[in-house]
Parts: structure tokens; sequence; C-alpha cells
């Protein structure tokens, strides 16, 4: 897959889960369902909880956009919690298929690109970059022009 593809497959992720992210503030029905301030009562959930959902979604969508695998990493990893939360949710209240399909698909694409991110030691997951140091030659065991 070409870089550019790649950047572009983020970006369209990061923008569907801000657009997420604002109407969970939005505070009346928006163009896509009613309001989320109702929608979570009716879930079972404080209505507060929408702003935590919301923020979580637009962290993540920021850290989506992000040119390296550990915040890609980190963006992909947490929209799987927002989204298994998401999922168990509409299984839990019975939700239809046609308001429910979306969250599923997106928890298996934040999966595949968790993966595709996946650090190669967890010890530098969370570690601030840093320089590249200059390597130091190794003293050998003979001394210059000498076998």
């Amino acid at each position: 897959m070409s870089k550019h593809l790649k950047t572009g497959l983020y970006w369209f992720l990061a923008l569907q889960f801000a657009l997420g992210a604002v109407t969970k503030y939005w505070p009346g029905d928006t163009i896509f369902s009613t309001a989320y301030s109702v929608k979570f009562v009716d879930w079972g959930y404080p209505s507060w909880m929408r702003f935590v959902v919301g923020a979580l979604e637009g962290v993540a969508a920021v850290l989506l956009v992000i040119p390296d695998r550990r915040t890609r990493f980190l963006g992909a990893t947490t929209l799987m919690f927002v989204l298994t939360g998401a999922v168990t949710t509409h299984i839990v209240n019975h939700d239809p298929a046609v308001e429910s399909w979306a969250a599923p698909t997106h928890l298996v694409i934040m999966g595949v690109l968790a993966l595709a991110n996946w650090p190669a030691d967890w010890r530098h997951l969370l570690r601030a970059p840093t320089a590249p140091t200059a390597r130091t030659p190794r003293p050998s065991n003979t001394l210059e022009g000498r076998p």
C-alpha cells in the first residue's frame, strides 16, 4: 500500500471520529441521530458520559493523524477501548443492526491498525523519542599497525 494511500486512510478515519466527538458535545439532535445526551441516558449511562467518550474519540483522532507508529498505536488502541464499550452497549440494549453496524466495523479496523502499528518494544511505547546518538568505535585488541 502506498504511503499516500495509508495517510489518506488515517485522515479519513480520524475525521470520522472527530465528527463523532463533535456530535457527543452537540447540545441537541444532529443530522445523524437524536441528541447523545438522550441516547446515553436511554442506554443506561449518565448524560455526562458522552463528554468522556467524545474527548477520548477526539484525542484518538488526533493521535491517528500524527505520522508516528507509537501515536497511531495509542490512537487505535484508545478507539478499540471506546468501540468495545459501544459494541457492548448496542448488544445489551438490543439496538437494531442499522443503528449499530458502524461500531463493530470500526472496532475491526482499529484492531488491524493497532496490529499494524504494534510497538517493537513495550518499554518504548510511552517514552519520549530521543535523538540518535553517535556511536563510539569499539577499542580493538591490537595496536594500530601491529598484528
